[in-house]
């Protein structure tokens, strides 16, 4: 196995196992504390932004694979593609009425933000070992 298929898959397992992790400690939460329907499902929301951050990161890879090691400006540009995605994403709550607009927003940017954290720091550690 090549060094950069294990890199890929031991960052998969860790995004994985954050994203099972997250979604389980939101699921319990809004289970606790909200008895309402979501207009944007707490899985979506999660397969969304693991997707974005899996993205991301392989694009990343198979760029520094093809010999280039500057790669802040395909990172700049691949994180305002994802804010982009995500406005599309979220663009539900902007055409129906809910009375509970702050919580689907911060159930969306909450984990949004985690998951950055998690891609930021994989991210710097493998350009690191470059």
């Amino acid at each position: 196995m090549s060094g950069s298929t294990s890199r890929l898959k031991s960052f998969l397992i860790n995004l994985l196992a954050l994203g099972g992790i997250l979604f389980a400690a939101h699921s319990y939460l809004l289970y606790q504390f909200y008895k309402g329907d979501l207009i944007i499902p707490v899985w979506a929301i999660h397969v969304f932004n693991s997707a974005m951050v899996f993205t991301v990161y392989y694009v990343l890879l198979k760029n520094v694979q093809s010999g280039q090691k500057k790669v802040l400006y395909l990172f700049f540009a691949l994180t305002i593609g994802k804010m982009f995605l995500a406005l599309l994403f979220l663009s539900p709550l902007f055409f129906k009425e809910t009375a509970d607009l702050e919580l689907e927003v911060m159930n969306f940017f909450v984990p949004y933000f985690l998951y950055l954290g998690f891609e930021i720091f994989s991210i710097y550690n493998f350009l690191q070992k470059i």
